[in-house]
C-alpha cells in the first residue's frame, strides 16, 4: 500500500533543514488536495445518492478507526451548527468508541464483531447513508462496519488512498483519492487525512446544498448561538428580504432565529402562513421564491 510505503525522496527528511522540509510538507498537502479532483465523479454520484436516499427522515452515519474516525467525526459534528442538521440524524461508529479520539485504544481497529454490533445497534434502513473512511482501505473494523450496513440496503460510500482495496469493493459508492507516499511512511494524518476531510467536506456540504439547506451561498439553516452568528443571521434577512438590519433583528426575535421564517415574515407573512409555506416546501428557500409572487431583494 502507497500510503503505508517509505518515499525515497523524504527517505533523509529528518536531516533536511527546516525550511525545507516545511516547504515539502506543504507541498504534499497541496497535492492531497490536487489528487480529490481526479475522485470528483465518484464524490458527485455518491452525494447525489445519499441525498436521495436521506429524505425527510433518513440519518447520516460516519465510520472510522484511528486518524480517519477523528476527521470523520469533525466533518459529521460540524453539520448540527451550520446547517442545523438533527444531532438525532447523526452518528458516529468509531472502532474503540468515543474515547479512542483523543487516545489510542489497543486493538481497536481490528475489532470486527464490534465493529458489527455498533451498526446493527444503530438499527440502520435504507433510508441512512453510512460513509466509511479508511487511508489503508483495508483497516477490519471499517471493512466490516460498511459491509454490515450493506446487509440493511442503506447507501454505502466508502473513502479510501489505495486502489483495489476491501472498503473499495464493499462500498455501493466507492471515492478512491490516490494520494500516494507519505512524506513520513504511514503517517495518513498529513495527506491522506487532508485529502479525506476535502472529500468529507465536499460530500456532507453537497447534501446540505440539494437540501435547500444553502440560499445564495449563505448557511440560512445556521443556529444562531451566540453575538457574531445573531449578527450574521440579521444580516443575511436583511439581505434576502430587502430590509433594514433593525427589522431583520426584530423579525429574527419573532421567528426565534429560524432565518428562513423571518425572511418571510418580514415580507409580510404571519407566522403561521409563513411556517405552512415553508413546510410545503421542504424548507427549500428557492422554491418558495418561485412560487411566491413576493421575491427576494436582489
Amino acid at each position: 500500500m502507497a500510503t503505508e510505503d517509505v518515499d525515497p525522496r523524504f527517505v533523509d527528511l529528518d536531516a533536511w533543514s527546516l525550511p525545507s522540509a516545511m516547504e515539502a510538507m506543504w507541498e504534499g498537502q497541496l497535492a492531497a488536495v490536487a489528487a480529490v479532483g481526479r475522485a470528483l465523479p465518484a464524490i458527485t454520484a455518491a452525494t447525489h445518492a445519499a441525498t436521495e436516499a436521506l429524505g425527510d427522515h433518513g440519518r447520516l452515519v460516519y465510520v472510522g478507526a484511528g486518524t480517519s474516525g477523528r476527521v470523520a467525526v469533525q466533518d459529521g459534528a460540524e453539520l448540527p451548527p451550520t446547517f442545523a442538521w438533527p444531532p438525532e440524524r447523526l452518528r458516529f461508529i468509531i472502532a474503540g468508541g468515543e474515547g479512542a479520539l483523543i487516545a489510542s485504544v489497543e486493538g481497536a481497529e481490528d475489532d470486527v464483531a464490534d465493529a458489527v454490533k455498533q451498526i446493527d445497534d444503530v438499527r440502520l434502513s435504507p433510508h441512512d447513508v453510512v460513509i466509511a473512511v479508511a487511508a489503508s482501505g483495508t483497516t477490519p473494523f471499517t471493512v466490516a462496519a460498511l459491509r454490515q450496513a450493506g446487509t440493511y440496503r442503506t447507501v454505502t460510500i466508502g473513502v479510501a488512498n489505495n486502489p483495489g482495496t476491501a472498503l473499495l469493493a464493499s462500498a455501493k459508492y466507492p471515492v478512491l483519492v490516490e494520494t500516494g507516499r507519505e512524506l513520513i511512511a504511514g503517517s495518513t494524518r498529513m495527506k491522506a487525512g487532508t485529502a479525506q476531510k476535502v472529500v468529507l467536506n465536499l460530500i456532507s456540504t453537497g447534501i446540505m446544498l440539494q437540501l435547500g439547506r444553502i440560499f445564495r451561498g449563505m448557511m440560512v439553516n445556521m443556529q444562531t448561538t451566540n453575538t457574531k452568528l445573531k449578527r450574521r443571521a440579521e444580516l443575511m434577512v436583511a439581505q434576502i428580504a430587502g430590509c433594514d438590519q433593525a427589522q431583520a433583528a426584530c423579525a429574527l426575535e419573532q421567528a426565534e432565529g429560524d432565518i428562513k421564517l423571518a425572511t418571510l415574515l418580514v415580507l409580510g407573512y404571519d407566522k403561521a402562513e409563513a411556517e405552512g409555506i415553508l413546510a410545503s416546501h421542504k424548507g427549500n428557500l428557492r422554491r418558495v421564491f418561485a412560487d411566491l409572487t413576493h421575491g427576494p431583494s436582489e
